[in-house]
């Protein structure tokens, strides 16, 4: 291997939030943490930070729904660093809308952030990891997965696709020992972004009531770690004040 003897951890969708702590907590394992999104320069500082940190880490940009894009970029993990040891799928579009006024083009770009993305680095990540019989993938699923509220058709349909997908992975890779999970994030996500776009909500939470990213991202990282005589498959993750 080129950086590391642990290999890649890929996270797509990686940005200030969740995604910047899952590439955070496995570079801190030891893996190269490889986050991607659409635009590298969105990337600069989450790479410099884990760097600064004495962690390894290289941006990666991939437009996740471009076939040919999901496929070069793994190509190149594996040509520049090493094996892709860990995928982590983090991506996906909400949108909140009624069904009357959605439009097709709406619908067909959720889809695709949420689900198409998914199935392509899932397939991706599968090619590489069936041959050498080891591997973790991992979805970023939400509440939507499990139930859908009113608005919420486009995600609802994505969200319920995507676990599907997993559910399929996990009982096809399992045997071949690739440790397929989805994890639902039932809940707002703590960051910056969040308390700005609802601050009432998000006012209105309390202490813990949002979940704290780093705390996801340690969830991640121990289902990787986990033995293969009690892998789980899904995982749900909600902050304790959550009505559930």
């Amino acid at each position: 291997m080129a950086d590391n003897e642990k290999g890649a951890a890929l996270i797509i969708g990686a940005g200030d939030a969740l995604g910047g702590a899952i590439a955070h907590r496995f570079a801190r394992a030891g893996f190269v943490a490889v986050p991607s999104r659409r635009k590298v320069d969105q990337l600069e500082r989450l790479t410099e930070d884990i760097e600064r940190a004495g962690f390894a880490a290289r941006g990666m940009a991939c437009d996740a729904r471009d076939e040919d894009q999901v496929i070069a970029l793994f190509d190149r993990i594996e040509a520049e660093i090493g094996p892709v040891e860990v995928a982590v799928f983090n991506a996906g579009a909400q949108h909140n809308g009624s069904i009357t006024d959605m439009t097709a083009r709406i619908y067909r770009q959720v889809w695709e952030s949420a689900t198409l993305g998914g199935f392509l680095m899932g397939r991706e990540a599968a090619r590489r990891m069936v041959p050498r019989g080891r591997g973790t993938i991992i979805f970023s699923g939400a509440t939507a997965s499990m139930r859908a509220g009113a608005g919420f058709a486009a995600f609802a349909g994505a969200k319920y696709a995507l676990r599907a997908l997993s559910q399929s992975m996990a009982k096809e890779l399992g045997p071949k020992g690739i440790h397929v999970a989805h994890v639902i994030i039932d809940g707002m996500i703590e960051s910056d972004a969040v308390r700005e776009r609802f601050p009432d909500r998000t006012a209105a939470k309390g202490e813990d009531g949002m979940l704290d990213p780093a705390a996801i991202a340690e969830s991640y990282y121990q289902l990787h770690a986990q033995p293969s005589s009690a892998w789980s498959w899904e995982l749900d993750l909600r902050p304790w004040s959550e009505i559930w």
